[in-house]
C-alpha cells in the first residue's frame, strides 16, 4: 500500500481546505500512484527533468 501524504492538510488544512484535499489526494493519490503507466524512478526522473527545464526558461529569460 502507497504511503498517504498528508502535506496539503498540515500545511494549508485551514487556511485552503478543498486546495488542501486536492494535493493531498488526487496529486498524490490518484496521479503520482499509477504505478501501472510509469515506475516511481520514471516518474521521479521526469519531475527532475521538469523543474530543471523551469529553471533553465525562467534563467534564459532573465527573471531568475
Amino acid at each position: 500500500m502507497a504511503n498517504k501524504h498528508t502535506a496539503g492538510r498540515e500545511q494549508l488544512g485551514e487556511f485552503a481546505p478543498k486546495f488542501a484535499e486536492l494535493h493531498d489526494d488526487v496529486l498524490f493519490g490518484d496521479i503520482w500512484a499509477r504505478e501501472e503507466e510509469l515506475s516511481s524512478r520514471d516518474r521521479s526522473m521526469i519531475t527532475v527533468s521538469a523543474l530543471i527545464a523551469d529553471c533553465f526558461s525562467a534563467y534564459k529569460s532573465g527573471s531568475f
